[in-house]
This record gives structure tokens, sequence and C-alpha cells, in this order.
């Protein structure tokens, strides 16, 4: 079974990572296996500094450490089978970093229906699919 499951998790569309979430846990009691939730800051552009405060991007961090840390502490696991992590820069980039850098053998990720604009542009989770050295799988909201 999966002993490291990794969960990508967007902070501003929490509702679509719980059906993630509830399917990793589920596998991660099944096999006594560990969850880690990431989430993924973007970069803001330089064009945009000179408009933002000095502490800006450590307010930024904070916020969603913060943010995460309680979805965590939802998650029905041990204390120390549970983590989370935010990182900054492309999502999907460093989403498979992460599972890289941490041995993970499954990243669930949850997903909206696909709309046009997803089949024409692609979407993090497609890229994730496409590129992750691990089993990935997909849960649908």
């Amino acid at each position: 079974m999966f002993k490291t499951i990794l969960v990508p998790v967007d902070l501003a569309e929490i509702d679509a990572a719980k059906p993630a979430i509830e399917r990793a846990q589920e596998l991660a009691l099944a096999s006594e296996g560990t969850i880690r939730l990431i989430y993924v800051r973007s970069i803001v552009p330089v064009t945009y500094m000179e408009f933002v405060p000095p502490s800006f991007d450590e307010e930024q961090q904070s916020d969603a450490e913060r943010k995460l840390a309680k979805l965590a502490a939802v998650v029905k696991l041990p204390a120390d089978r549970v983590s989370a992590v935010v990182r900054l820069g492309s999502t999907y980039g460093e989403i498979l970093s992460e599972a890289e850098k941490t041995g993970t053998d499954l990243v669930v990720v949850g997903s909206h229906r696909p709309s046009m604009a997803t089949y024409l542009l692609g979407s993090n989770a497609s890229a994730i699919v496409r590129h992750a050295k691990c089993s990935v799988l997909v849960v649908r909201t």
C-alpha cells in the first residue's frame, strides 16, 4: 500500500481539497501511512512589488501556514502522521518537487469536472498526472 501520501491543497478552494483529503485519510489508515498537505503560493510579479508592503511575503507565508495547519488538524490520524508545508513557485512544479523530496508513493489531488478551458490549457492536476514519478489519484468533487 501507500506509506507516504501527498495532498495538494488550494487554500482558495478548500471544498475541492476535502474529498481528496478524506480519500488520502482512508488510504493512510488502511496502510498505516502518513499524509503531507502542500499548498503552493504564487510568486507575485516584480511589477507589483512596489505596491505591496515590505512584510507582504512573510505575512502571506504565515497566513498560509496557519490555514494549512488548521486543515491538517482535522485529519483523523495521529499528529505524528500528518504534516503540512507551504512552498512558493509554480504549483505543479513545487508539488512534484515535494513528492520527490519526501519519497511520496501517492499524490491524491482533488479536481473539478473538466471545463473547456482545462481541456485547452491544461490544469495543475493534469500536469501532476503526466509528470509524477509516483502514482496519482484524482478525486473528483
